[in-house]
């Protein structure tokens, strides 16, 4: 038992040690209002926040943090810094989840628009914002950097698609946060390795329905879990399933 403690101490370091946990630059803005609707759907595929357990505690990333969509998922902790009259004093950090994009700028006049090319950028739900700013700030220099995110209940499963094409959207994930690799496999398959579509949604031009489904997903940090007949052979597209476990 000893040792079991020992091994599992060291795996946890090994994890959290995978994760840049260092410390850097960025400015905040936020979008939508107190209620956050204007904060729901967006380019990570992700719905209903508050029914798929993100709630207001959300962010939309710049292109220099977005990753193509493969950030989606992740966590971060910020905090304003160096700007006293738009600081809320004493405020402390903030912690968001990734489940959006802030699209760049182009327009003449503005290629320094704060969600451009090279700039790291958070768009904040209006009630993050105010945890840590004044309202009327606007615009805040921050520091931020990645933290283990902590979800509540397994990893789910959404299924979309068609007969002939298989979209999963992959949310609810914790550790790292950002699934980076999926593999799914029917129950007359081997594993097939799902391409990255858009945001958190993973493809597959496999067959699969009247199988039951089982999903290796990979996190950003390397780590693997294997999520086996988690969906029924009667499952139907539109559906959502709990993998039972979490990162």
């Amino acid at each position: 038992m000893a040792v079991y403690k020992v091994f599992l101490i060291l795996a946890m370091a090994l994890v959290v040690s995978a994760i840049d946990r260092n410390w850097y630059d960025a400015h905040a803005t936020f979008y939508g209002d107190m209620g956050g609707q204007e904060t729901m759907q967006g380019a990570c595929g992700y719905g209903d926040l508050f029914k798929q357990g993100y709630g207001l505690e959300t962010a939309a990333l710049s292109t220099a943090l977005f990753n193509d969509g493969l950030s989606c998922g992740a966590c971060f902790e910020i905090y304003c810094t160096n700007a006293p009259q738009s600081c809320i004093p004493n405020a402390g950090s903030i912690i968001i989840t990734a489940t959006n994009f802030c699209p760049p700028n182009y327009t003449i006049g503005k290629q320094d628009a704060w969600c451009n090319p090279p700039q790291k950028h958070f768009d904040l739900s209006m009630k993050m914002f105010t945890t840590i700013a004044y309202y009327k700030a606007g615009i805040i220099p921050v520091r931020y950097r990645r933290v283990l995110c902590s979800k509540q209940g397994g990893v789910k499963f959404e299924i979309n698609g068609n007969p002939y094409f298989t979209l999963v959207l992959i949310y609810n994930v914790g550790g790292a946060g950002d699934v980076n690799a999926v593999n799914i496999k029917g129950s007359n398959t081997q594993w097939i390795a799902m391409t990255h579509n858009w945001g958190q949604n993973w493809q597959t031009g496999t067959v699969l329905t009247g199988q039951s489904l089982s999903f290796q997903v990979t996190i950003s940090d390397g780590t693997t879990l294997e999520f086996d007949n988690v969906v029924p052979d009667e499952w139907q597209f539109g559906q959502t399933y709990d993998g039972g476990k979490n990162f």
